[in-house]
């Protein structure tokens, strides 16, 4: 099987990338007719690195099986990877210099809304279609961009839509009264909670304790005392990675025993059940993913991206490989993949009416870029993550109240 050419480059500063990341100059990038080069900025290092990697992982899976199942437009897909170090300033940078000087074909986007944001803003000021994995906060669809599509089912304020009904459907006597939240200073973060809060909150449950931290927390003690102080009956982390997992450590150090715990992001993350340890039993997460899902799309990309890895895909790498799966398809309808206007604007019509299949079902958008779909509700379960809503999907019944971590 025939394996992309993908360039990482990591250096620290643009002029350092120049000079001793081996790429040379833009000709040498942009390769040749026989080829499609496809440029990427992603965290490799800094506060959204370990997602970061998710998302490059499925980004070289989809191009890896693209080149070994005919190319596209019958031409090899090369990505070329840059490490924006979770930095703004440098992804809106590192986009710049793919477009001017490596001279690429197209753009995939970055992980994180933080990085997404600048991001889109230079795609969009150079006409190219921008199509991302990872940024669900509502401010990346009020900026005006006419070129973004986000590649999941649902933004960030919706991914607890399915938890918020079934809570807010239990009778009064078993209906949670106290809530305590705690969020990163981040956009995808702050919306997955605040959109669960604002509905339980509308409802009544009352809001106990609000917490934002910066994204470089990593002592949690003094959060973590005021959550365990409050006793609220549920607790909400809007949450990237090591930050939940240090929140939840701080939590069960001072016996904070909460009837339920949901963290966005974390818990489907490959490494968890091993930071967490035995006690994982019950946390709750929202996915817009399962490796389990029967379409023809992903059970095709499960094959191929255990294969590579040795494992199953997690929801960062099935982002990234639908993030392809939508460029590709506007690129087939199009029969063009070069940085011009004509065909970049041919690109972004084709898909404001489409609906393309992909690993995570079928994806549709509104004029802002918004998928048109819902998240699913995961679950420690057994100390296995299953899928508990909807009830359609569910593969294990909701635990509630949760059991002592």
């Amino acid at each position: 099987m025939r394996r992309t050419g993908v360039a990482t480059l990591a250096c620290l500063a643009l002029t350092a990338l120049a000079a001793g990341c081996g790429l040379g100059s833009g000709d040498a990038a942009s390769g040749d007719d026989d080829e499609i080069v496809i440029g990427i900025s992603l965290p490799l290092t800094g506060d959204f690195s370990e997602p970061g990697k998710g998302v490059q992982r499925g980004y070289e899976a989809w191009a890896d099986y693209v080149n070994a199942n005919g190319g596209l437009l019958g031409k090899d897909v090369r990505l070329v990877i840059l490490d924006d170090q979770s930095n703004a300033d440098r992804v809106a940078s590192d986009y710049e210099r793919l477009i001017n000087q490596e001279n690429v074909d197209l753009i995939f986007g970055p992980f994180s809304t933080r990085l997404v944001v600048p991001a889109a803003q230079v795609a969009q000021d150079y006409g190219f279609l921008f199509v991302e994995p990872a940024g669900a906060a509502d401010e990346v669809f009020e900026q005006g961009f006419d070129n973004l599509f986000y590649a999941a089912p649902a933004v960030a304020d919706d991914h607890y839509n399915l938890l918020a009904e079934h809570i807010l459907a239990m009778p009064e006597d078993q209906r949670p009264q106290t809530a305590a939240y705690a969020t990163m200073d981040d956009p995808f973060a702050q919306g997955t909670a605040y959109g669960l809060r604002d509905k339980l909150a509308a409802a009544g449950i009352e809001t106990v304790v609000d917490e934002v931290y910066p994204p470089n927390t990593t002592d949690f003690s003094s959060i973590a005392a005021q959550i365990a102080d409050s006793d609220a009956d549920i607790v909400v982390g809007g949450t990237q990675y090591q930050d939940a997992v240090n929140l939840i450590v701080s939590l069960r150090q001072l016996g904070y025993q909460p009837d339920l715990a949901a963290f966005s992001t974390a818990p489907t993350n490959p490494e968890f059940p091993e930071a967490i340890g035995s006690q994982t039993e019950g946390i709750i997460s929202p996915t817009g993913y399962t490796p389990d899902a029967t379409f023809e799309e992903n059970v095709a990309f499960v094959e191929h991206f255990t294969e590579m890895h040795g494992h199953a895909p997690s929801e960062d790498e099935a982002n990234a490989w639908t993030t392809g799966e939508v460029v590709a398809a506007a690129v087939e309808a199009a029969e063009c993949a070069d940085p011009s206007p004509e065909c970049q604007q041919e690109l972004i019509d084709f898909l404001r009416d489409a609906t393309v299949d992909t690993v995570v079902g079928p994806l549709s958008w509104d004029p802002e870029g918004r998928p048109q779909s819902a998240h699913l509700i995961q679950q420690y379960v057994d100390g296995e993550i299953r899928i508990v809503m909807p009830s359609d999907a569910a593969e294990a019944e909701l635990i509630y109240p949760k059991p002592a971590w």
